[in-house]
Parts: structure tokens; sequence; C-alpha cells
């Protein structure tokens, strides 16, 4: 009877302590098939500060994982958000293509509620008129911060593996062009190396059949002293594997995370992990050391997805509580610190190349790099020298 009491008034506490939320904040990802760690930042969120259904402050939802067949699903989903009388705030990471809509809509019922937009798929001319903020993972600034790092681990040589499809995306391609340039300024050779596109009709199976093929030759031909980087994610577990093995550096992954690669290129299970990053960290490191990476792969430690869900609840909460200022990236950085201990952040203001005008809500963010065996670099504290900015 006393055990019976005693579950009832924790259970009745836990309700209370959810009870005055004065506002709701919805949270929009993909699923746990499509972007696990979106999820994760969300379940975050709910975990300091309850779900709504229950009396707390966050809504999540989840758009479809055929999002682009699904849109207007996907579109009444955030805009239905905008009946609750008490949201405030919508955040949608990934923000897939509808979600501009979707704020087109929610704005004329609701101008009130503040729209943030992460990872946005749509182009930057489309999502942030319509958004209060859009995040980006920082691929300019990250063009220079990783041959810099690079260059501080030893590497003489820096090979750039990716494909003509992806070099036809804006971003990547200026990405390529920065660290051809930074290469030649800090005295590294730049090497680009073509591999099969992993949606061709090699699949991924045959792709990652020529990382694994591939990466023995290119050590003996460049040397031991060579970094390596590749644009797709399907092409990161073969490199991770090799590089393990034979030598050469890595640096971090396209969206760098230490779920990306490291686990299926080194058989390392995390079921019971899940959720936990430093945890994770430390895991995937005992594996990198074990194999003989110590000092020469890297990752970051967090996730951008997982981050930025949690970031982005985190700041919209802070504003709307009045504890911090709408587009200051001080503010913003704040709340991604609390949901990544340990971790620094940098970025910038996304400039369009056409106008040469920085946006004033659209953010281009990077963490510090950490390199399992050894720890933080740095990067976040270096100054990327401003030309890099204008490159195409």
């Amino acid at each position: 009877m006393k055990k019976l009491l005693v579950l009832l008034v924790v259970a009745m506490f836990s309700v209370f302590a959810f009870s005055a939320a004065a506002f709701h904040i919805g949270v929009v990802t993909g699923t746990v098939s499509q972007s696990e760690d979106d999820l994760r930042g969300a379940e975050a969120l709910i975990k300091n500060y309850g779900d709504s259904a229950s009396g707390g402050m966050i809504t999540h939802l989840t758009y479809p994982d055929n999002f682009m067949s699904e849109m207007e699903t996907t579109i009444a989903q955030i805009a239905g958000l905008a009946d609750d009388p008490l949201m405030k705030a919508i955040i949608v990471n990934q923000a897939v293509p509808g979600t501009a809509e979707a704020f087109r809509k929610v704005r004329e019922k609701r101008p009130d509620i503040l729209l943030f937009a992460g990872e946005p798929h749509e182009d930057p001319g489309v999502i942030a008129p319509v958004s209060d903020i859009a995040i980006n993972a920082d691929n300019i600034a990250r063009g220079y911060t990783i041959i810099y790092a690079a260059k501080m681990l030893g590497a003489k040589t820096f090979v750039h593996i990716s494909f003509p499809r992806h070099m036809g995306y804006e971003l990547l391609s200026r990405r390529r062009n920065i660290m051809e340039q930074a290469c030649k300024d800090l005295g590294i050779k730049f090497v680009f190396e073509t591999a099969p596109d992993p949606t061709s009709d090699v699949g991924v199976a045959g792709a990652q059949q020529f990382i694994l093929e591939k990466v023995p030759a290119w050590l003996k031909k460049y040397g031991q002293e060579t970094a390596f980087f590749c644009t797709n994610d399907a092409h990161t577990d073969p490199l991770l594997k090799r590089i393990a093995e034979l030598g050469g550096y890595f640096i971090e992954a396209d969206l760098p995370s230490p779920l990306m690669g490291y686990p299926g290129a080194l058989g390392v299970d995390l079921k019971a992990e899940q959720g936990n990053w430093p945890a994770i960290l430390n895991k995937v490191e005992e594996a990198v050391v074990a194999k003989g990476g110590k000092g020469r792969m890297g990752t970051w430690a967090y996730s951008y997805g997982y981050a930025t869900t949690a970031g982005l609840g985190e700041y919209a909460k802070n504003i709307i509580e009045g504890k911090a200022k709408l587009n200051n990236l001080k503010d913003l950085l704040a709340a991604y610190n609390v949901y990544t201990p340990g971790a620094e952040w940098n970025g910038s203001n996304y400039k369009d190349m056409n106008t040469g005008i920085k946006s004033k809500n659209h953010f281009l963010l990077y963490q510090d790099t950490y390199v399992f065996g050894k720890g933080y670099l740095g990067m976040t504290k270096i100054t990327v020298p401003e030309k890099y900015f204008g490159i195409k």
C-alpha cells in the first residue's frame, strides 16, 4: 500500500511538473527509419519540457517517409499545428520540400508563431523569406577548416572523392573549390578522385566495393600522409574501414556524427547507447583506437541532426520567454550548447553569391572536430579568411 501511494505521488508530481506550460512548441521531424538523429533531438526536448499531450510544452509530429510523393500530407501536418491556440513556435528538421508552403499557411492564420527551418531542402530564396530562421551545416567554412585540421594532423595530400551529380550541387561544388584553394594556401597537395554514384547502375554495393578496392591503391600512390574526404554517405563506411586498416587520415564526414560510417565500418553495436551521445562517442572511440586509428580519424561528437532539432527547440523557448533575441548568433549557439556539452559551435550568415548580400535569418553552423584518441581540435576558434566565403 505504501509503495502504491509513493507511485501515485510520483505520477501526480510528474503531471504537475509539466502542467504549467504557458505555451507549446511544435517539432516536426522525419521518422526513425529516415532521420533517426533528428527525431532523437525531439525526444530530448520532450524529456526536458514534457509532451503537450500530458500538459508539457512539446508537440512532436513526424512527416511521411515518402515526403516527396506525400507533400500535401506534410504541408497539412505542419500547418495544422497553428490550430493550437497555445502554439508559439514550429520547428521543422529537416525542412523537406513543402515546408515553405506550410509556413505560408501558418503565417496566414497565425503570424505570431515563430517558424524555424532546420537543414532546408528548398532553395534559400524560397525558404528564408517565409521563415524566422533557417539553418544549414556550414559547408563553406568547413571547406577551409577540414583542410586546416588535416594539416594539423600531419597530412600532406588531401583526396576529395565525389561524382558528377554531387558536383552539380552548388554548396558541394563550392566546398570542393574552397578545399582546393585552402590546400594551395596551406601547402597541401589537392587531388580529386571520381567514384561511382551509388544511385547509378552499380548501386550501393558496387560503389562501396570500388572504394574498398581503390583506397589501398590511393594510399600507395599518394602516401600514408594522405587525408580522405567523400561527399556520399554510402562511400563513408568502406572508406573508414580501409583507413583504419591501412593508414591515412579521415577528418570528418560530409554530415559528421559518431554514427556516420563508424558503426558499420568497425562493427560497433550501439543499441544499448541509443540516444546517449557521450556513451556513443566513447564506444566508437574504443573501436577506432583498437583498430589503430588513434589520432587519424575524426567526427563531430554530437550528431548535427540531433543538435539542430534540440537546439532550435531550446532557442525558440528562450526567445518566447524573453531570454534570447531572434537571429542573434550568440544566443542561437548557446541553445545548441545546451544539448552538446563539451563541443563548441561556430557559424556565420549565409551569403547569396549572386547579390553578395548576407541573409539576416539564414545561418550556417559547424561543430568542432573531435579526433579519436586525441580530442577536440579547436576548429571553431580558427578564423576562416573572408576570401573563402566569396569562392564559387
